[in-house]
């Protein structure tokens, strides 16, 4: 048998603090009952116990911060189960929204905007940000003003579907332009 040193506590696993109070651990005199085959009402909490032992369910408080706080007679594990799966279906509806980028020279062809303009209305209308920028490699960099002149008239391309957050800037050998999408009504 090993001897443990002095002044040291054996290893207990913490237990996980639960999100919601559930039957004894209520500490409220009243509470309003919600729940299945149940009358809605404000009750003593000694009442709302015996309710919920009658059904052989727990009763869970949801809203602690009302007045009197609400609770809920129900199985606390499908409770559980129940939230878990509505906040995974919550999260996987929310979409995360992306920065596109497209790029251009000072020299780009008309043919070339229009096609990079209907991929900037795409994924404008998808609900993404679109960066843009005028790439000045060598002696282009002379040619800056045609480069804003490019930008603006892209600008003016979507305004229909989206928003120019702030006027073209110099990065380095690059001149950037941010759009966001125009909320839909």
């Amino acid at each position: 048998m090993q001897k443990r040193p002095k002044g040291r506590q054996p290893f207990r696993p913490r237990q996980k603090e639960r999100e919601h109070r559930i039957n004894e651990e209520i500490d409220h005199p009243e509470v309003r009952v919600v729940g299945e085959d149940i009358e809605p009402g404000v009750y003593p909490v000694s009442k709302a116990l015996k309710m919920a032992q009658e059904r052989e369910m727990d009763l869970v408080e949801i809203s602690p911060q009302a007045v009197p706080p609400v609770c809920r007679i129900v199985d606390y594990n499908k409770f559980l189960y129940e939230k878990k799966k509505k906040d995974k279906e919550q999260k996987a509806k929310s979409k995360q929204s992306e920065v596109k980028e497209i790029r251009f020279t000072p020299n780009t062809d008309d043919h070339d905007f229009d096609f990079k303009s209907k991929h900037a209305e795409k994924f404008l209308q998808d609900g993404d940000k679109v960066k843009c920028y005028v790439q000045f490699r060598g002696r282009a960099i002379m040619f800056q003003e045609r480069g804003e002149l490019l930008l603006l008239k892209f600008a003016e391309r979507l305004a229909e579907v989206g928003a120019l957050e702030s006027m073209p800037k110099m990065e380095g050998r690059r001149m950037i332009a941010i759009f966001t999408p125009k909320k839909k009504k």
